[in-house]
């Protein structure tokens, strides 16, 4: 069975026409074990229940941003291995530094395409 069949990945972004741009972008790699969340609350919660290997994230959300939403993973044992790719448009190095201090394994600059999200996932769970 190959990765992409058994890899399971949540999808975080306030804005549904992003979430919907990667998840289709995951279906055309055939990654179809996925769920989505509109916050980072609304993720933890889902995670608590189902847990992924992947969190894909935007940085920019209201409440809680994607590093605040990384620190939390990081700091629960159950989700402190969830491999984590940050999408952001503000790739700023102040966020990039946190991130990755903070354990992210990846980080997306917006606007991409398929092809980047792809190696940004083949960068952390390698090939599909």
């Amino acid at each position: 069975m190959a990765l992409r069949d058994q890899l399971r990945v949540l999808v975080v972004d306030d804005m549904s026409t992003s979430r919907g741009l990667i998840t289709n972008a995951l279906d055309s790699f055939g990654i179809r074990n996925v769920a989505s969340a509109s916050d980072g609350p609304t993720a933890l919660q889902k995670l608590s229940g189902s847990p992924v290997h992947l969190v894909i994230s935007d940085y920019n959300m209201p409440g809680m941003d994607g590093l605040q939403l990384l620190h939390s993973l990081r700091s629960n044992a159950p989700t402190r291995g969830v491999g984590f790719l940050l999408i952001t448009g503000r790739a700023d190095r102040e966020i990039i530094d946190l991130g990755k201090k903070l354990g992210m394994n990846n980080f997306l600059k917006k606007p991409f395409d398929a092809p980047k999200l792809r190696a940004s996932i083949e960068a952390i769970v390698g090939k599909l």
